[in-house]
């Protein structure tokens, strides 16, 4: 049962209680007259008045002022009626707790002071009504969104004699149903359907809130929020914006795939560059070893050379550190050393020679 269906039951049995104890005062007072009038005529004046303070006349007329009796509970304040007071009604609504009111003079009409929430969707059997409820309201550029939104509100105790002054328990169909739509639509003129569905309507709910906020402050119901639940844009628009999504989505794959081809490449580029980095240390290297020796060059030249190579020409006065085979002949050795120029015979002895064949 909803907050306002709560109200409405509760304002029925209060109308009810009103109606009994109203008839009740009607036939005590009819009693009580047919009482004195019986006892005049038989026993006298005296005798007729002494007659309406017996228990037959005091009995019955507890009972019926303890129902002018008028008990608020806690999540409501009572309003009283009353044709004693300026205006027909007390000024200040009566609080939580048990009051006497005048019989056949006053009446009390309770109003909840408690949260109330009420929800107007496009879902039919989420909000208030049955059916599309949602709050249709066309952009500055004339597209048409329908609007899902709920409030939170409730009584001002404080004003609830206004209330009931002005609206009675009309005030959720006629003042925050109509106003609350008529606000939504007049701000969302104001917006581009494109603004509404940007970070925008974080700025359209929060002037909403504040409008309705005064609004319905000024009408003494306290507001605590305003929910912009859902918003369906038209269909020609959300198929465009689908479109864009998924053209995003691709570029920003693409833009992956080619930072990815980026990376490949600058790791290829830096590995290029260390390599060379070390060759070059690597030259400088052999460079600073040939300046302190520089035979270094020739010995690492005659040290690949192939080990069946039998004959060799070298260069006239260049010395020469050959790892000659002990099979190579006197003379060969003697040339070397001594760095003869011409083609060093370099034939194998006869014992090798022999071996052989």
């Amino acid at each position: 049962m909803t907050g306002s269906e709560k109200y409405s039951s509760l304002g029925s049995l209060d109308d009810v209680l009103a109606l009994a104890a109203t008839l009740a005062w009607v036939l005590l007072t009819f009693y009580a007259a047919g009482v004195f009038i019986r006892a005049w005529r038989q026993r006298g004046l005296r005798s007729a008045v002494i007659r309406l303070f017996s228990y037959r006349v005091l009995g019955p007329f507890t009972v019926a002022l303890s129902i002018a009796l008028v008990f608020v509970q806690p999540p409501y304040v009572a309003v009283v009626v009353s044709i004693l007071s300026p205006g027909g009604i007390r000024p200040q609504p009566l609080r939580a707790g048990l009051h006497w009111i005048i019989p056949f003079f006053e009446r009390s009409a309770v109003y909840p002071i408690y949260w109330q929430a009420y929800t107007m969707s496009g879902r039919p059997t989420e909000g208030e009504k049955l059916g599309d409820d949602s709050i249709r309201a066309r952009t500055s550029d004339g597209q048409e969104v329908r609007m899902d939104v709920s409030l939170i509100f409730r009584v001002d105790s404080e004003q609830a004699v206004t209330i009931h002054i002005d609206w009675q328990d009309r005030y959720v169909e006629e003042l925050v149903r109509p106003v609350t739509r008529g606000i939504v639509r007049t701000q969302v003129s104001e917006y581009t359907v494109r603004e509404v569905n940007s970070e925008k309507r974080k700025g359209l709910e929060v002037a909403l809130d504040q409008i309705l906020r005064e609004q319905l402050g000024d009408k003494g119901l306290i507001l605590d929020q305003f929910l912009l639940r859902d918003i369906t844009f038209p269909q020609e628009f959300s198929n465009a914006i689908e479109k864009k999504q998924v053209a995003l989505e691709g570029i920003e794959e693409k833009e992956h795939e080619a930072n990815q081809i980026r990376n490949l490449a600058k790791g290829q580029a830096d590995a290029i560059e260390i390599k060379a980095q070390a060759q070059a240390q690597a030259l400088k290297l052999i460079a600073e070893a040939l300046r302190e020796d520089p035979n270094l060059l020739t010995y690492r030249y005659i040290e690949k050379l192939s080990p069946n190579i039998r004959a060799m020409l070298v260069p006239t006065q260049t010395p020469l550190i050959l790892p000659l085979p002990d099979v190579l002949g006197e003379n060969v050795r003697t040339a070397a050393e001594t760095g003869a120029a011409g083609v060093a015979d370099v034939s194998p002895s006869p014992a090798a020679a022999g071996a052989g064949n």
